[in-house]
């Protein structure tokens, strides 16, 4: 056993398990996106981020060892603000919507994106339910709104807008096939949201051939956000907009299926490695330097798995939903 000194006080360690798991485990609240509890990684998003005052150093805590005598700083405003910088790069690099527009700026507060996602699967019951969750009443709130969904809808800029409230209204007349269809819960707590900006001419024409089911809907709202570490760490850390703007050249809303319900969208990865790292000659990464990129060659995608969608930070790796 050694001791260090943490914020002014004393901390007893073992000298075994990395000054991140150290704090961790003595109850300091350090984040990291490119850790993850007995997986493989090396250190990459510097969110995790300490300040040796000895020497002045910032540390990353996921991949440093503690020696004897060493005083960390978790707090100051300094290694906020490091970690801050860290999450609006890594945001720059990260193309993709939290939230659908049109769930942004809906007065009634309907998941509508999680409502025709549902409409598009033939999921009636279900899309029945996201609605029933939100309206109690049988009076539908569209029949006097200002259609404040279609005007945000993102498919407006590639073509023409979805008609959000025809498919509300629909959904609206359906009788369930059950008399006891759960509520489907469509709450977050999270606040930052990111946006992906503008599509390209030519993302617009493959938009146009490849979202093309009943909607038209480009089912923008990330299926992955609840769970994704980026964004509860840049609201924790009050990030509201990126200050970076998104410099991804990856191109938006590219899904591909991996095996199972694992689904990879490379727009919204970040380049952790945890998915590398974690899988036997599954994903790689692809050049170096700033065009660097996490793939998976076809051949290999039988050598993922879906756990891999537990140790993505981003929602990049996600399980699709049944």
């Amino acid at each position: 056993m050694m001791k260090i000194t943490v914020n002014d006080k004393i901390l007893e360690v073992s000298g075994e398990l990395t000054l991140l798991e150290e704090l961790r485990n003595a109850g300091y609240d350090v984040p990291s996106l490119c850790y993850a509890n007995k997986a493989r990684h090396q250190a990459s998003c510097m969110v995790c981020m300490v300040r040796n005052v000895a020497n002045d150093q910032m540390l990353p805590s996921c991949s440093t060892y503690p020696t004897e005598g060493m005083h960390i700083d978790t707090e100051s405003d300094d290694v906020r603000n490091m970690r801050r910088m860290s999450l609006e790069l890594l945001l720059s690099d990260h193309r993709a919507d939290c939230e659908a527009p049109c769930v942004v700026v809906c007065p009634a507060k309907i998941d509508v994106a999680r409502l025709i996602l549902y409409y598009d699967r033939g999921q009636m019951d279900k899309a029945k339910s996201v609605l029933r969750e939100a309206v109690a009443s049988e009076q539908l709130p569209c029949q006097d709104c200002k259609a404040s969904c279609e005007k945000a809808c993102r498919r407006g800029t590639v073509d023409t807008r979805v008609s959000v409230r025809e498919i509300i209204a629909e959904v609206a007349k359906h009788k369930d096939s059950t008399d006891n269809v759960a509520p489907v819960s469509t709450k977050s707590t999270h606040t930052f949201s990111s946006k992906l900006g503008r599509y390209s001419e030519a993302e617009k024409e493959w938009l146009k051939e490849v979202y093309n089911q009943p909607s038209r809907c480009l089912h923008c709202a990330c299926e992955g956000k609840d769970k994704c570490k980026l964004r509860e760490y840049a609201s924790q850390t009050g990030i509201k907009s990126l200050r970076y703007g998104v410099s991804s050249r990856q191109v938006v809303k590219e899904q591909q299926h991996v095996c199972g319900r694992l689904y990879f969208e490379p727009a919204k990865c970040v380049r952790c490695g945890l998915c590398v790292y974690n899988s036997q000659d599954g994903f790689t990464f692809q050049h170096r330097g700033f065009d660097m990129q996490v793939i998976i060659p076809e051949e290999s995608k039988s050598h993922a798995s879906e756990h891999l969608a537990e140790l993505c930070p981003t929602g990049a790796l996600f399980l699709r939903e049944e």
